[in-house]
């Protein structure tokens, strides 16, 4: 006999009844109200042509590395699950076969985000009552295929379902932008923007960073031997992504470090870094340098900057050289800020025209550093717990830690940074029910009174997002 799926509709509130009434008035007065997406890597074609998705295991599983990162830590090959291969080499192709895999090792996510995430789609997006297991996987793989089959499950109408205001896609500097300019000459209304991400040319540690950056001038109309040129070429393409829709940009670097080297400085590390003959220091030198530029092209052109630091990419190099990037093999790392972030806040960071949204992976730095920074300097606003900590207890430790130096309105609520689409919905009603469990707990403890939690409420939901992104 089949499980029953129940979604408990005081899930994530506090145990204690009087909290927990006021959690769910709370909840009640924001759960409605409408999603903006201001980060994510959703794939704009989706928007732009809005052609059905192709199966269960290609919408919820091929290209989620938050599931298969799970199932390959416990010995499930890539290949099985249907992962693409950097040289082409075949890999299943049986939709129905991986699902299988996947439903026989859905124990595995037991207490993960994820297993709260894919339980709210299979239950609120599909309709689905029993638990998805072993005997279960057919019953499941079938009424999802047959919904993909269906207008109402088409990327559009689940955009319109789901009560999505705006969604910000990202795209790497190189990027034509095509799928953007179809939306937009598209005769649907929704609101779909892409984000700046120039990381592959300003990261010399990339392997294809000098053809990037010969490509990327060319594209621009500019001379790739010249800092001066290469300059021109970042604040053209950041015109091009801004009449895509473009509000923000975004960087992954491997730490805050800034610098602000003497152009003549800069010039010479930038001839050294196109030539290929460049060290570890001055790689990090270079990025350092160039997050500083791009602050300043954001007080230019009113873009607000985004820092997601703090990871060793790629770790696994069996995986990166047979699958490529971005499978599920990305740890976090150390974080410092007070120092790195230095060089760029003596110029900038008093600068009303500036807003540069901190993100981290190491939570040792909230009440140590990122909330007293943000606390003080008015171009910084604390970005909401990220990636490994995109969790129910992630988003409480970050309101215990943030809240007493920083306060709610130096945050800019929440972002689902996801390429799942359908993880949308689900991600932000955690966030949603996580920040009304907390306020609720500041007002039985007398810290808040409960018409300022309705405030901040709505203001951690939807408006201090689209404030800060200028959305």
């Amino acid at each position: 006999m089949p499980k029953p799926l129940i979604l408990h509709p005081d899930r994530l509130f506090p145990a204690e009844p009087r909290t927990r009434d006021i959690a769910r008035a709370l909840y009640a007065s924001v759960k409605d109200l409408p999603i903006v997406s201001p980060h994510g890597h959703t794939d704009p074609r989706w928007f732009a042509y809005d052609d059905p998705f192709a199966n269960p295991a290609e919408l919820l599983i091929v290209p989620d590395h938050y599931v298969f990162r799970m199932l390959f830590s416990q010995g499930v090959k890539l290949e099985d699950l249907g992962v693409p291969t950097v040289d082409g080499s075949p890999t299943a192709s049986d939709p129905r076969a991986i699902w299988h895999i996947f439903a026989a090792n859905y124990h595995l996510f037991h207490g993960t985000p994820s297993r709260m995430w894919l339980d709210w789609v299979f239950a609120e997006a599909f309709g689905i009552t029993v638990r998805l297991e072993a005997e279960t996987a057919d019953h499941y793989y079938d009424i999802i295929d047959a919904a993909l089959k269906t207008p109402a499950f088409r990327p559009r109408a689940l955009f319109d379902r789901y009560n999505i205001e705006v969604i910000a896609t990202t795209e790497g500097p190189l990027d034509p932008l095509d799928h953007h300019r179809a939306i937009r000459a598209s005769d649907w209304n929704g609101k779909v923007v892409t984000a700046y991400r120039p990381d592959p040319v300003l990261d010399p540690d990339d392997p294809k960073f000098i053809a990037n950056v010969q490509r990327f001038c060319a594209m621009a109309g500019e001379d790739a031997a010249s800092f001066a040129g290469y300059l021109r070429a970042h604040e053209k393409r950041r015109a091009d992504f801004r009449a895509a829709g473009a509000t923000s940009t975004d960087h992954g670097h491997p730490s805050a470090f800034t610098a602000n080297l003497p152009r003549a400085e800069i010039e010479a590390l930038y001839a050294k870094v196109t030539s290929g003959l460049v060290s570890a220091t001055e790689a990090e030198l270079f990025r350092g340098h160039m997050l500083t530029e791009m602050a300043r092209m954001s007080i230019a052109d009113g873009m607000v900057m985004q820092l997601h630091p703090g990871v060793h990419r790629n770790h696994n190099a069996a995986v990166l050289a047979r699958f490529g990037k971005d499978k599920g093999a990305d740890i976090p790392t150390a974080g410092e800020f007070v120092k790195a972030l230095k060089p760029l806040l003596d110029l900038y960071g008093t600068d009303p025209r500036l807003t540069l949204i901190l993100f981290t992976l190491d939570e040792d730095v909230y009440s140590r550093e990122l909330a007293p920074l943000a606390g003080h300097y008015p171009a910084l606003k604390l970005g909401p717990p990220w990636w490994f900590h995109d969790s129910p207890e992630g988003m409480r430790r970050f309101r215990e830690r943030a809240t007493e130096t920083g306060g709610f309105y130096n945050t800019v609520g929440f972002n689902d940074d996801t390429r799942a689409f359908l993880s949308i919905p689900a991600r932000h009603d955690v966030a949603r029910r996580m920040d009304c469990g907390w306020l609720a707990q500041l007002v039985v403890e007398h810290r808040m009174e409960e018409d300022e939690a309705f405030e901040v409420a709505r203001a951690l939901a939807y408006d201090l997002v689209k404030q800060a992104y200028k959305l």
